[in-house]
């Protein structure tokens, strides 16, 4: 009997769990169609869901495809420089023979490390698009003009740093970067009679990378928004059209 009890409340318990849950979705929804009324929108909620995510996944699959490739840090506007502090012992090495190029070569070596690292960033971004809500999707479609990026770094960024970091500090192998700037840090110790260099380039190549990529991911955004030929559906042209009023 009493196990027959224990039973009965867990099957009740999960009714109701089940019930609030149904609730929550069904004011989720309810609130998005409001929203919808207001804007005086004739689409659908699923329509501007659908639009937003692809609009989002063209977005980060130009710019992650575009700043993967070889030298698409390097020779774009999200070049990633050097840090200050570094910058600053490359000034004075480069007074010693055999490091006439360091700025230039140690430049090229983060660079070339980040492009690597951006081809991881594509699946985490996807994965989070797709846990978009309709309300959000309602909220970016009618809010400022970059508010799908704003979305994505919000909901990203702290993954994307844990993802990088690793990925980062092969790829600076790879590159020989770190071999590189031990030897710098090396020539700039032997002629400074200051304080002893060890400058960290993993977190501030894998910021700088983050930087560049929801810089772009933004520009991307921003087109689709303003340019009719960058929507690349009939969906997209759909959903956008707003925009053009």
């Amino acid at each position: 009997m009493k196990k027959i009890m224990t039973l009965l409340f867990c099957l009740c318990l999960f009714q109701f769990s089940s019930n609030a849950q149904f609730g929550k979705l069904k004011n989720a929804a309810k609130k998005a169609e409001a929203k919808l009324k207001n804007t005086g929108s004739s689409l659908s909620s699923d329509e501007i869901g659908k639009g937003l995510k692809e609009a989002l996944n063209v977005g980060v699959g130009d710019a992650t495809d575009f700043l993967s490739t070889e030298n698409g840090y390097l020779n774009s506007q999200y070049k990633i420089l050097l840090p200050e502090e570094a910058q600053k012992v490359i000034k004075k090495v480069k007074r010693v023979p055999g490091f006439e190029n360091a700025d230039e070569k140690m430049t090229k070596l983060l660079n070339a490390a980040a492009e690597k690292a951006a081809s991881k960033a594509k699946p985490i971004f996807i994965n989070s698009i797709k846990q978009m809500t309709i309300n959000d999707a309602i909220d970016i479609l009618m809010g400022e003009k970059n508010a799908a990026t704003q979305y994505l770094n919000k909901t990203t960024r702290k993954q994307l740093f844990t993802e990088f970091i690793p990925v980062v500090q092969e790829s600076l192998d790879e590159v020989n970067a770190r071999t590189y700037w031990t030897k710098i840090a090396k020539a700039y110790n032997r002629v400074s009679f200051g304080k002893k260099v060890n400058t960290e380039l993993d977190q501030h190549v894998t910021n700088k990378a983050l930087d560049g990529m929801f810089s772009l991911v933004e520009v991307k955004e921003l087109d689709i928004r303003k340019n009719k030929s960058a929507r690349s559906s009939d969906l997209l042209t759909k959903v956008f059209a707003r925009q053009d009023k």
